[in-house]
């Protein structure tokens, strides 16, 4: 390694000043830019109140609601009547309409209760004795409230007259009065493919597909295999026809939506893009035009049209429509106005008509652009058409909405959740795939 002289670095200091002399001002604009972001976030996080935020969150109800989208509850009681004791569930039981599980065993009048390994209850009409991983309690049960004997171990808590012992995820157990509320948990969505009302609910799908393929049939007007079909479309837990049905609306109104903004867009962004239509009035008219239907959010849009047509797909679609027509215009005007002319002034010196000018000269410059944009919103409504549905313009977004207001269906919201999200990976790729290829076609030509 050379090593340069005090005399030529000297020389190359001089013949660049602008490296080794740079001003104050350049020197600290990263520190600036460093300084004003800090500054920012400092701002917002008091302005918008961050921290109280966080303190105040109820962390405990998020934990629970993410809880639900991968597991469900089971909800037995066990009433008191006298010295008897007796199970009762839901009417609408994910078990059906006599569930007799496993893990609820009954001897005469104590009723065992096990959580596997958080642990377990053996109940009757006077006391519950309460399991929990090696550390136990005993609840007296009486009219005037639950009173447990001893100090209260660290899952347990006592509240008037009720006591509550939580077993994490595995549940928690509820003593009062005359009865013991209890909520099991368990992995995975109940009644997925049938519901208890389903001749094949119950059964092993190794029987199911026995049945299917070979059995005899369970209903003489129509195969098993109809019939399996039958039951998981109209499973009513899960309701997969509904849900699919408004998926496909959801994926209709995103497509057809985009499909007649396109078309709509196309000949008024001629009119729109001053270098081929070079009269002022109508270049402002249609751009004006343009900044009203984008300006209005596509969700206020939804709601308008709502409001005008009733709920369902219409609704969607128009909105879709307007605000695309809108955004799309401008940026099909923008691109014909950056167009090369020396095509157009080539096909216009052989003589062609101003129509055919526009054919040969302008058409393959900017529509594989066109394409491009219009494929990138239909991917883009994909996802929009969820949200507006929502509020009322149909597809799966208002069916989500519906179970997401109940506050207890969090399963079927992480059904559909998953559904969205496939469908939008799916669009997505197809989107890029066409778009690259038309891309690469345009760079051939």
């Amino acid at each position: 390694m050379t090593l340069l002289s005090a005399a030529q670095l000297s020389e190359i200091e001089s013949r660049h000043p602008d490296v080794f002399h740079r001003p104050l001002l350049k020197r600290s604009l990263p520190l600036l830019i460093l300084l004003g972001t800090v500054l920012y976030v400092a701002y917002c996080w008091w302005f918008f109140s961050i921290g109280t935020v966080i303190a105040g969150g109820q962390w405990e109800r998020a934990e629970i609601y993410a809880r639900q989208w991968y597991s469900y509850d089971l909800r037995p009681t066990i009433r008191f009547s006298g010295d008897e004791a007796k199970v009762t569930w839901p009417r609408f039981s994910p078990l059906g309409d006599n569930p007799k599980p496993d893990w609820v065993v009954q001897d005469g009048a104590r009723i065992t209760v096990d959580f596997g390994s958080a642990g377990r209850i053996v109940a009757d009409a006077k006391q519950v004795e309460v399991e929990h991983r090696g550390e136990k309690l005993t609840v007296l049960v009486e009219p005037t409230g639950a009173r447990p004997q001893g100090e209260l171990p660290s899952w347990a808590t006592l509240r008037e007259d009720e006591v509550k012992a939580d077993f994490g995820f595995a549940g928690e157990v509820r003593i009062m009065p005359e009865r013991v509320s209890l909520s099991r948990r368990f992995l995975g969505w109940p009644n997925f493919l049938f519901d208890p009302h389903s001749p094949f609910w119950g059964k092993p799908l190794s029987e199911v597909a026995g049945l299917i393929v070979s059995g005899e049939r369970i209903k003489p007007e129509m195969s098993n295999a109809a019939l399996a079909f039958d039951n998981i479309w109209n499973n009513s837990q899960w309701q997969h026809g509904d849900v699919w049905t408004k998926l496909l609306q959801t994926i209709v109104m995103a497509f057809v939506g985009t499909l007649f903004a396109s078309f709509v867009a196309l000949p008024l962004a001629f009119l729109a893009a001053r270098n081929i239509t070079p009269n002022f009035f109508a270049n402002q008219l249609t751009k004006r035009f343009f900044d009203f239907l984008r300006s209005v959010d596509m969700l206020i849009w939804a709601l308008f049209f709502t409001r005008a047509f009733g709920p369902g797909p219409l609704a969607g679609i128009s909105a879709i429509f307007f605000t695309d027509t809108g955004t799309l215009g401008k940026v099909y005007s923008e691109t014909l106005e950056n167009i090369d002319d020396k095509q157009r002034e080539g096909v216009r010196s052989v003589g062609a008509s101003p129509v055919l000018v526009q054919r040969y000269g302008v058409a393959p410059q900017v529509m594989p652009v066109f394409l491009s944009q219009a494929l990138y919103f239909w991917e883009s409504n994909t996802r929009s058409a969820t949200i507006i549905g929502a509020v009322g313009a149909g597809g799966i977004g208002l069916k989500l909405w519906e179970a997401m207001r109940t506050n207890s269906n969090w399963s079927n919201v992480a059904y559909m959740v998953l559904l969205i999200l496939i469908v939008v990976f799916i669009f997505d790729n197809i989107s890029n795939a066409l778009r690259r290829r038309l891309m690469e076609g345009s760079a051939g030509r």
